[in-house]
């Protein structure tokens, strides 16, 4: 099953007010992501994964034990990735829907407790990758980050909310301020009611 780069579900400068530049989008979905999907689909092409889905390709291809994946799960779990972000952004700035903030509540004490768990985690990953608001095996909601292309996927794990650490999403509008970059995210550019949705669907 071939990969394909989908359209952002906004156009290029949608975000610009909220903190994403056009440059940037221009730059992370036309050129970085397209990269994922193009060499993901050279890697996949005659394998045993070809007609395989996204979440089969993943799954199958993580190694935990590998320092760096394998280029096959790489670019497939980088697709999948870019894919999620950017619906769970938006321009509307959505207030949060009320049962997902009870949700967050419940789990980590009150809303800017989780913010602040968030940020952390993405602003100390060490190097490339990710942070992410989950539903745990367990059902629980957690914060976690992952190295590189690795997501919640791979835990089993249902991502409700994945912020882009690389310095690819940040760097042309923030520099390297990468915890600047995670409270504009998360105080400006998150679609709340897609979470919700996610969350809802779990």
């Amino acid at each position: 099953m071939a990969f394909e780069l989908p359209a952002l579900p906004y156009a290029h400068d949608a975000l610009a007010d909220l903190g994403m530049s056009k440059e940037t989008l221009e730059f992370h979905h036309d050129i970085h992501h397209k990269a994922y999907v193009d060499n993901g689909n050279k890697l996949i092409d005659g394998t045993e994964w070809a007609d395989k889905s996204l979440e089969e390709i993943i799954k199958g291809t993580y190694n935990a034990g590998a320092v760096a994946q394998n280029g096959i799960f790489n670019n497939a779990s980088q697709h999948w990735n870019h894919n999620q972000f950017w619906e769970m952004m938006g321009p509307k700035g959505a207030a949060m829907p009320s049962e997902l903030e009870a949700r967050i509540v419940d789990a980590f004490g009150s809303v800017e407790q989780f913010k602040t768990d968030f940020a952390a985690a993405g602003a100390g990953q060490f190097g490339s990758g990710w942070c992410w608001l989950v539903v745990d095996t367990d059902g629980t909601l957690k914060v976690t980050k992952t190295e590189n292309g690795v997501n919640p996927l791979c835990f089993n794990q249902t991502a409700l909310l994945g912020c882009d650490v690389w310095e690819h999403s940040y760097y042309i509008d923030f520099r390297n301020k990468r915890p600047v970059y995670l409270t504009n995210f998360l105080d400006k550019l998150v679609n709340w009611e897609n979470v919700a949705e996610r969350l809802s669907n779990a």
